[in-house]
């Protein structure tokens, strides 16, 4: 299983990075989580032969704004896009005129899938469970090739985060504010947020992403983030765009 991060960017793109996208290569399925403009390059890794899913957290416009790239793609297998049962109808508008080229025009079969909070076993085994964030917000727990891959996009630290953790062999966690930042009423986390929550659901690793982009203009403040969180939670890592992990 491949892990490709293509956008780690929260609120807008900046040298660092992109808005958020995060590719999963697994045996069965692409996986794609959020719309951000790093989706523009999911065309590079994606091979005919496997279903393609994108899962989107919520409807800020930094996770969804990469969708109107979705003409550039040639998909050779249909594209289904789950989110939450009550963003479905604002989902569905902004994937028509006059935001964006209907997806009805695709060369390729695309739908949007509403989903209510739950455990799923088809199309995908997968839990999801929503987070503490201004506007709702889904965050995701796969069981793919054995393996648990978990992510939260933009919440702060909140009892449905630590259950989709938990002994997670990876944890995929937002990091909007800088190391000690006080929180807002936003929700959002910091790295010493992200590396409690990794201790106490014991997860295998911790991968930081969606780095605040007015916070984190540099790697420099990434790798400050990175040295936090270890200090508490020792197997954390920081995402960069185009960065690849294989579990």
């Amino acid at each position: 299983m491949k892990i490709h991060f293509l956008g780690t960017n929260n609120w807008y793109d900046t040298k660092t990075g992109q808005t958020p996208c995060t590719l999963i290569d697994t045996k069965e399925a692409y996986i794609i989580l959020d719309a951000g403009y790093g989706i523009h390059k999911v065309d590079k890794y994606i091979k005919p032969g496997k279903p393609i899913y994108l899962f989107i957290s919520h409807l800020h416009v930094d996770h969804i704004c990469g969708l109107h790239v979705l003409p550039k793609f040639k998909f050779t297998e249909p594209l289904t896009i789950f989110c939450a049962d009550e963003s479905k109808k604002y989902l569905t508008k902004f994937t028509q005129h006059p935001f964006m080229s209907p997806i009805k025009n695709l060369p390729y079969k695309t739908k949007i899938v509403g989903i209510r909070p739950g455990k799923f076993v088809k199309p995908l085994s997968f839990v999801c469970k929503n987070l503490k964030h201004i506007d709702y917000d889904l965050g995701y727990r796969f069981n793919l090739e054995r393996k648990i891959i978990t992510y939260c996009a933009d919440t702060a630290v909140c009892e449905n985060d630590y259950l989709l953790a938990k002994d997670a062999d990876l944890l995929m966690h937002e990091c909007a504010f800088s190391p000690g930042s006080v929180h807002d009423a936003w929700g959002h986390s910091n790295p010493e947020d992200g590396a409690k929550l990794a201790k106490r659901a014991q997860v295998k690793k911790l991968m930081l992403t969606l780095f605040g982009a007015s916070g984190y203009p540099s790697v420099m403040h990434r790798q400050e983030a990175q040295r936090v969180a270890r200090k508490i939670f020792a197997p954390t890592e920081i995402a960069y765009d185009d960065l690849i992990v294989e579990l």
